[in-house]
């Protein structure tokens, strides 16, 4: 156990901070989430390996740089109400109970949402719940949201998705993009969508978000 945790500590020295993830918040809870209690039980001894980490059905949790990252980029204030599309075994609906009021996390895969659920509450996490559902459809029930986090690549983000976020709010994606990809953040503003730069990185496009394929005669 005191290994892993030494290893939390490598993670966020090595592949946190460097990155300019400073915020408190930010490190706080990577310090104190167990990583890997949220992964397959086969993937515990490569949780802290600076890479994405595939989890089945051509899904993965993204590398500690990139998530770090995109909740920095998020700029989460206390209060705020999130929704983590594609959480997994729930590590990064973890991470995000740390900062936020309350945490809807997002899974397509029935079991994978059991498990995080069960998870979450082993660990003491009461402010965050994982429902079962199509990833592209969001949770509407529990809208709207201040920040919405999807942990996988987009070609094109659902509108369905979009009228979950509040006005002011934002979300964070990877959009694919060639050989690697681009994470954006979106700020909606008058009810339209603002989308800026934020850094490079990588991971499979998620289920749904794949962009229609152009009609042709």
């Amino acid at each position: 156990m005191s290994d892993f945790i030494a290893r939390r500590t490598i993670m966020v020295d090595t592949q946190v901070r460097p990155s300019d993830v400073t915020k408190f918040p930010i490190i706080d809870a990577m310090l104190d989430v167990p990583r890997e209690a949220f992964v397959p039980a086969n993937l515990r001894e490569a949780a802290y390996l600076g890479e994405n980490l595939e989890i089945g059905g051509e899904r993965v949790l993204l590398e500690p740089r990139t998530l770090a990252k995109m909740l920095d980029a998020l700029n989460i204030q206390p209060g705020y109400v999130a929704l983590d599309i594609g959480c997994g075994l729930g590590y990064s609906t973890a991470l995000l109970a740390h900062m936020c009021d309350f945490v809807v996390g997002l899974e397509d895969d029935d079991d994978r949402a059991e498990e995080a659920q069960s998870l979450l509450s082993e660990h003491g996490i009461d402010n965050a719940a994982v429902v079962h559902g199509p990833l592209a459809e969001g949770a509407a029930k529990s809208g709207p949201y201040d920040v919405i986090l999807i942990q996988g690549a987009v070609e094109a983000v659902p509108e369905a998705l979009l009228g979950q976020l509040r006005e002011g709010g934002r979300i964070a994606c990877v959009f694919a993009e060639g050989a690697l990809g681009v994470v954006r953040i979106g700020h909606k503003i008058d009810g339209r969508m603002t989308w800026r730069f934020s850094f490079n990185a990588g991971a499979p496009v998620l289920p749904g978000f794949h962009k229609p394929a152009a009609f042709t005669l």
